[in-house]
C-alpha cells in the first residue's frame, strides 16, 4: 500500500517558480477575489476541526494541541481554548510576522522534530495532508504522539474527484491564468501529491476508529472532507517507523 511513498513533487516551470512564494502566501491570506472565496469555503474545514473546543471556557479542561501545517496560523482564530498550542510548519515565512504567534508554545519544521516524550490531546491539520510527500510517516508519528484519549482531526480538499477539480478550475485556476497567463494545473500537481482516497487509506491503516463528514452530498460529490480519528494502532505505527528510519530513500531525503 505504501509503495508510492515517499512521493516526489513534479518540478515547477521556471515562470511559476519565480512567483511561487509570493503567490502561496497571498493565496493563504485570501488577498485576491478567488482566494478570498476559497478561504470562506475552507472555513467549513476550520470549524469542523475546532468543533470540539468551540465554546470551551474551563481552563482546566483545555487541551494540548499540535497543528500540522499551521501556515499563517489562521486556525487559531477558531480555537480560543487551548492550554498549549504547538505547530509544525516548514514554511516559516508564513507565520513569522503573525501577531498570533504569541499564542504558540513551540514551533517545529517537521513532525520528526517533536520530542517523543510529548503527548497531545489533539493533533490537527487543515488543508495539509494532501501536500505531504511522506504522509504515512507523518500519520504514524501522529499516532504515537497522541495522548491515551487523543484525537487526530483533519480537514482536506476532496482532491481526485471531479467536483473538486471543477471548483478550482473555475475559480483560482481561472484567476491565475488571467493574472499570470500560466497554467494553475501545473501548480496543483506540484502541491497536491495525495488524493482524498489515498489520505483516507493511510488514516484507516494507522487508526482503528475513523469518522468522516463531507461538505457536499457524498465522498464522491463534495468539495471537502473532515476526518476524526481515534485509537491509533500503536504497533503498526512503531513497525512502520522502524522501516522508514532504516530506508535509504528516507535517509537521502533528510540530508
Amino acid at each position: 500500500m505504501f509503495d508510492e511513498f515517499p512521493k516526489s513533487r513534479p518540478p515547477l516551470p521556471d515562470e511559476i517558480r519565480r512567483i511561487y512564494s509570493e503567490h502561496y502566501k497571498s493565496n493563504r491570506e485570501g488577498d485576491t477575489t478567488a482566494s478570498s472565496l476559497a478561504q470562506r469555503m475552507e472555513s467549513w474545514l476550520h470549524r469542523q476541526v475546532a468543533s470540539d473546543v468551540a465554546g470551551m471556557q474551563d481552563s482546566e479542561s483545555e487541551p494540548v494541541t499540535l497543528e500540522l501545517g499551521a501556515g499563517t496560523l489562521n486556525q487559531l482564530q477558531y480555537e480560543p481554548a487551548n492550554r498549549s498550542y504547538d505547530i509544525v510548519e516548514p514554511f516559516t515565512t508564513l507565520y513569522q510576522d503573525s501577531p498570533l504567534l504569541e499564542k504558540v508554545r513551540d514551533t517545529y519544521c517537521d513532525i520528526s522534530e517533536v520530542p517523543v516524550s510529548c503527548r497531545y490531546d489533539r493533533i490537527t491539520s487543515v488543508a495539509t495532508l494532501e501536500h505531504v510527500c511522506n504522509l504515512p510517516e507523518m500519520i504514524a508519528r501522529s499516532g504515537l504522539l497522541l495522548a491515551d484519549l487523543g484525537v487526530f482531526r483533519a480537514g482536506i480538499p476532496n482532491e481526485g474527484t471531479w467536483l473538486w477539480t471543477l471548483g478550482w478550475k473555475m475559480t483560482t485556476g481561472l484567476e491565475f491564468r488571467l493574472r499570470h497567463g500560466l497554467d494553475y494545473g501545473l501548480l496543483m500537481k506540484h502541491e497536491h501529491v495525495n488524493t482524498a482516497k489515498e489520505i483516507e487509506d493511510v488514516l484507516e491503516y494507522f487508526f482503528r476508529e475513523i469518522k468522516c463528514r463531507v461538505f457536499g452530498l457524498s465522498k464522491a460529490i463534495s468539495l471537502y472532507r473532515y476526518y476524526e480519528c481515534t485509537n491509533p494502532n500503536v504497533d503498526r505505527c512503531r513497525e512502520f517507523l522502524k522501516l522508514v528510519v532504516n530506508h535509504p530513500v528516507h535517509e537521502n531525503l533528510q540530508r
